[in-house]
């Protein structure tokens, strides 16, 4: 197994968690969706999160978001502990460190390109000259300059997903958050924001990417493989050893 050094000078750790765990109460029965995960993530990384139905993947990825909190374990963000945070604390770590892109997109239906990716800036409290300039900018850098006043229903899937990415990254965030960032696109688009991805990690962005997709996978430089939650493997890719974007 190759480590993070032999791949690429380490960055400061981002992401610290130990034996994390998290219950579910279903009734009179326990779900254990995490048993003990302990994870490392380093600032510059590119990790896909790996997993069948149950295993434990999406629970994972809204701990790591500060979507959720845990049942016990640890978990440091830039060396903070999460678990003394309290809700504007955590509600700033989503807002400014974290940029998040789901599957469904989850635009505003009724607001253009440029409101949707506003959205963050709002909460940051930015004024509106600033919001628009850096919102512009934003949507100029996936290639949507010339959609800046399309709604959701104008725009294809791809664009869709390019606005998400876009809002993501307005607020300049230490992670970008990935779920299933490819499910509802063609192979074609899905090659094109996967293009997106790879330019900002190579810009210097940690990307997690939680997929069950091994294609999509493969992109990453380091895949974590879950299993009735636990980490069954964790596994560090050569660079030559990365796929072309290209789908076939």
């Amino acid at each position: 197994m190759q480590t993070l050094d032999s791949i690429r000078p380490p960055g400061s750790i981002v992401i610290d968690i130990e034996n994390l765990t998290k219950d579910y109460v279903m009734g009179e029965e326990i779900v254990r969706a995490l048993r003990g995960v302990s994870l490392q993530i380093r600032r510059n990384e590119y990790l896909a999160i790996m997993g069948p139905s149950g295993s434990g993947k999406s629970t994972l990825m809204n701990m790591l978001g500060c979507l959720d909190t845990p049942t016990s374990g640890r978990y440091e963000f830039n060396g903070k502990h999460v678990a003394k945070m309290n809700d504007d604390e955590l509600a700033a770590i989503r807002n400014r460190e974290i940029g998040f892109v789901f599957q469904t997109f989850n635009l505003l239906p009724r607001s253009d390109s440029l409101r949707n990716v506003e959205l963050p800036l709002i909460y940051a409290g930015l004024d509106p000259e600033t919001r628009e300039e850096r919102a512009t900018q934003a949507l100029r850098d996936v290639g949507l300059g010339d959609r800046l006043h399309h709604k959701p229903n104008e725009l294809s899937g791809g664009q869709r997903q390019r606005v998400a990415i876009a809002r993501a990254l307005v607020n300049q965030p230490s992670i970008i958050l990935a779920d299933e960032p490819t499910g509802n696109l063609d192979s074609k688009t899905g090659a094109e924001i996967m293009s997106i991805l790879e330019t900002l990690y190579e810009h210097g962005h940690t990307i997690i990417l939680v997929t069950h997709e091994s294609d999509i996978a493969r992109h990453a430089r380091r895949t974590v493989h879950l299993r009735d939650g636990l980490i069954e493997s964790d596994e560090f890719v050569q660079p030559g050893e990365v796929p072309s974007l290209a789908y076939t």
